[in-house]
């Protein structure tokens, strides 16, 4: 099945949700799980707790870990020589790191998907297994790409600050002018319009495609 991904505003993505359940029933429609795993700093610290550590060493060690983006304790050893010194003359923080290293990745807890939703033509059980969270949310047990091998339809419904914002807008500006504005019928070769975005002050604002 197609995977769909539609933006809505982020104050208004329960209504949407709301309304799916209403339309198709909601015993057929459930959001999707989503499985953390254990990163790098998060890793460490675990094992810390698990292993009695005192906090202030571990966050110490912790704290090494640079803050980029897919970072591992591999990775970390290599471009930290601080850590890696630590980690070559110190027993404790060898054996930190190593058991951290050995748990790097593995799923650590579940959480609801930010967007995903999955529909079916049956009450959603007989396909697969539910969960039920401490909110009393139901969702699925099996994460979106296990649902989509299964040939269920996965929808996304994002909810974005960015259209949130532009409402929020429309609104100003209709409150400060008094005049109702429709984004549908905007002109969009509005020679102030383009004037403006000519000056390439257009930071936090949206950017349209101007016709040809």
């Amino acid at each position: 099945m197609p995977d769909i991904d539609i933006d809505f505003c982020f104050e208004r993505r329960q209504e949407v949700i709301d309304y799916v359940v209403e339309k198709y029933g909601v015993d057929r429609v459930v959001q999707i799980a989503t499985f953390g795993t254990m990163a790098a700093r998060g890793v460490i610290r675990d094992v810390g707790r698990v292993q009695d550590l005192p906090y202030a060493f571990v966050d110490g060690i912790a704290k090494m870990i640079p803050m980029e983006l897919n970072m591992t304790l591999e990775r970390a050893l290599v471009v930290n020589p601080e850590l890696k010194q630590r980690y070559d003359t110190e027993e404790e923080v060898r054996e930190l790191l190593d058991m951290a290293r050995r748990l790097e990745g593995l799923p650590r807890h579940t959480s609801m998907h930010a967007a995903g939703v999955v529909i079916s033509q049956e009450p959603i059980e007989e396909y697969v297994p539910l969960s039920l969270g401490s909110d009393g949310s139901v969702t699925t047990q099996f994460t979106m790409t296990t649902l989509e091998e299964l040939g269920l339809l996965k929808m996304d419904f994002l909810g974005l600050r960015t259209l949130t914002v532009i409402q929020t807008a429309v609104r100003l500006a209709e409150k400060s002018s008094g005049h109702p504005i429709s984004l549908d019928e905007m002109d969009y070769n509005d020679k102030d319009v383009l004037a403006s975005i000519g000056t390439g002050r257009t930071d936090g604002c949206s950017s349209w495609k101007v016709p040809e």
